[in-house]
Order: structure tokens, then sequence, then C-alpha cells
């Protein structure tokens, strides 16, 4: 009975896991698929390159990527994307932006707004907290960045902050130079995890309250998990 009870068990982790790693695989076709559609060739559109590389870190199947850019860039696909940002309230007044590309704006409208409402948050007018965030590029790895020639190499190409600890790092740049800067790095034979462009908190609140945080963190899962729903983001530092 130990038996069969450890291969439920087993069986419903990897059923678990497969759902989550379809999930990955569908927000990055998406991403990728809006990328292409300003040009399928990522060797002259920096943003699909970016998505391609940022997929490929997630093990995303070449397959899948090629159907996507095949589809944004007009093959195959007879439904349009689109992208909608959705403004919202969270546990204690916590702003959120929450980042979509769907082929049914009501039916994602309808799936955002009842996520919220049951974990504790709120839709926003348009306006309302898109204000307090950035567009930057942010690019996330491990390694040594303190030689100073590579400092002023990257700050010759958008670099505009760098935070470390220890030796992972998160380095903000200009909208659209997160390539360009994990290109450098890379041939610094520095380890990158991510480069993309998104929306950065200009001022974050700080909550303690450790049940705020777990409310906070819950509602943002959920809105994750949402299939449409590519990326959440939040002034909250906790």
């Amino acid at each position: 009975m130990s038996g069969h009870s450890k291969w439920h068990s087993i069986k419903h982790k990897k059923g678990a896991n497969d759902a989550k790693r379809g999930k990955i695989f569908t927000k990055h076709a998406r991403l990728i698929m809006l990328a292409a559609k300003t040009g399928a060739d990522p060797d002259k559109n920096a943003t699909l390159r970016a998505a391609i590389e940022n997929a490929k870190a997630e093990n995303v199947p070449n397959d899948n990527i090629q159907r996507a850019v095949a589809k944004g860039s007009g093959e195959g696909s007879d439904k349009p994307m689109y992208e909608i940002t959705y403004e919202a309230y969270g546990p204690n007044g916590v702003a959120i932006l929450i980042e979509a590309i769907t082929d049914n704006k009501n039916r994602t409208i309808a799936s955002v707004r009842t996520l919220l409402n049951k974990n504790g948050g709120s839709l926003g007018e348009s306006g309302s907290v898109a204000y307090m965030f950035k567009l930057q590029g942010v690019v996330n790895g491990i390694g040594d960045i303190s030689n100073e020639d590579l400092q002023m190499q990257m700050l010759d190409n958008g670099l505009i902050d760098i935070d470390t600890e220890d030796n992972d790092f998160v380095i903000f740049t200009d909208p659209g130079k997160a390539i360009v800067i994990k290109e450098i790095l890379e041939k610094h034979n520095i380890s990158v995890e991510s480069a993309k462009t998104t929306q950065v908190a200009e001022n974050t609140l700080t909550i303690e309250d450790q049940a705020v945080i777990e409310k906070v963190s819950n509602l943002v899962a959920k809105l994750e998990e949402d299939d449409d729903v590519v990326e959440v983001h939040t002034n909250c530092d906790y």
C-alpha cells in the first residue's frame, strides 16, 4: 500500500510540474509572438532576440519558439494578439501592474478581476498606479562585475544602476538596452540569467507585517498562474 501511495504522490507531483512547465512555455510563446510582430529576424530585432534567449533559459523547446515566431510574424495564425496592462491595488494599498497578452480581451479582464477580488485586491482606474513605475532594462546574473573597464563599457551602453549581493547582481539600464548589456557581460565570461525590458517601481512600499506579506505574495502568485498574464509588478518591498 505504501508503494502504491508513493507512486500516486510521484505521479501527482509530476503532473503539477508538467502543468507549471506548460504555463511557462505558454507565457514565453506569447512574448515571442508579440516581439515577432515587428520582425521575425532576431538579428535585426533586439526585443525578439531577448525574448528567445529568455525562453531558452527556461528550457522552452526550439520547436515551440519557432512556431511562436511564425505566428507572431503572421504565419499560421488568424487570431490577433493584444498586449494589455491592468492597474490594480493589493492588500495594504500595494500598487500592482499586470501585463497580459491575449486573443480575447473580455476573457482576460474577467479573469484578472475575479482573481483580484478573491485575493484581497481590486482593479484600479487607468492611470491610478502606472505613474509609480518606470520602464527600464533589467539584467540578472551571477559573477564579479567590479571591473572598472567593464563598468565603463556598460555606462557607455545604457547602464543606469547596479545592485549586488555576494556574487549575484541586478543591472538596471535604459529601455531596450538590456540585451546590449547582456552581450557585453557574456563577452567577459559573466553568466547572465535573464535580460529584459520591464516595469520597475520608482519608490517601494516597505511591508514588515508577515500576514500582509503572505497576502500580497499569494495574490501575485494567483495572477501569475493565469495563462494570459505574462508579468506582474508591484511596488512592494519585503
